[in-house]
């Protein structure tokens, strides 16, 4: 049986580097290309590929991203191989981890080393299984979310994080609210905050977020209580228990 393999990247040129150097391989069979990371979300989910050649830096959504949105269904998942023209700092998070990258400009022999990682990965399916989580830990910790990507029934859309007033937890779903409207996103309030800049977003309750950026007033209460006014007059009341953080605001 042939590997089923899918290209991702946004550049012509990058996919048929990939092709070519794949072409070599008469047990392989590339199953589609995608040219950015919302066409990928869609083609992992309806073909089941076995090996991903992931582009990092895409417009809309980047190669994490689009880890991130495949559907929990999708199963066994694919084996991704990053392509990345990033930092040293990126490549040692790839490095300690189950998956292999790929730095641009890369020869024949890299190429050849990641796919043979890759398969052996496939191979060792049925004794283990690949776990992407601790690979995006690492890559979330290098940078702070940019964008929420909101997934509604069939539609996927984009809402920058600088667009957010304040984030209430909703059980397991988080509401993110901006000055127009409101989306759930299936995220617990703790995992928010680590993706998220601290310096900017700042948790001030147990269920409450706020954007440093979009505060107008804040009105002391009592005992270490406040009220955070909003852009736009919206009120969130902070804690004791997390003053010490809007404090940190303060002074900064």
């Amino acid at each position: 049986m042939k590997t089923r393999v899918l290209i991702v990247d946004d550049e012509p040129i990058g996919r048929r580097g990939i092709r070519r150097y794949l072409a070599k391989h008469n047990d392989i069979e590339v199953i589609g290309e995608a040219a950015n990371g919302i066409s990928a979300v869609e083609q992992i989910n309806e073909l089941h590929p076995d090996i991903v050649f992931l582009d990092v830096q895409m417009p809309d959504l980047d190669g994490f991203g689009v880890i991130e949105n495949v559907e929990p269904s999708t199963d066994p998942a694919p084996v991704y191989i990053f392509v990345t023209a990033h930092d040293a700092h990126a490549i040692r998070a790839f490095e300690v981890h189950a998956v292999d990258y790929l730095l641009k400009p890369y020869d024949k022999e890299r190429f050849a080393r990641a796919l043979a990682h890759a398969r052996q990965v496939l191979e060792q399916r049925g004794k283990a299984t690949l776990d992407l989580e601790p690979l995006l830990q690492s890559l979330r910790s290098l940078r702070p979310l940019e964008r929420f990507v909101i997934k509604d029934k069939k539609r996927i859309f984009f809402v920058p994080v600088s667009n957010v007033l304040w984030i209430e937890a909703t059980g397991n779903y988080a509401c993110i609210h901006t000055a127009s409207d409101s989306h759930l996103l299936r995220e617990t309030l703790a995992r928010l905050e680590e993706k998220l800049a601290p310096h900017r977003f700042i948790r001030v309750r147990k269920s409450a977020i706020v954007n440093g950026a979009c505060i107008s007033e804040i009105r002391p209460m009592f005992d270490g209580v406040y009220d955070i006014v909003l852009a736009g007059g919206k009120v969130v009341t902070s804690s004791r228990r997390y003053a010490h953080k809007l404090r940190a605001l303060l002074e900064s």
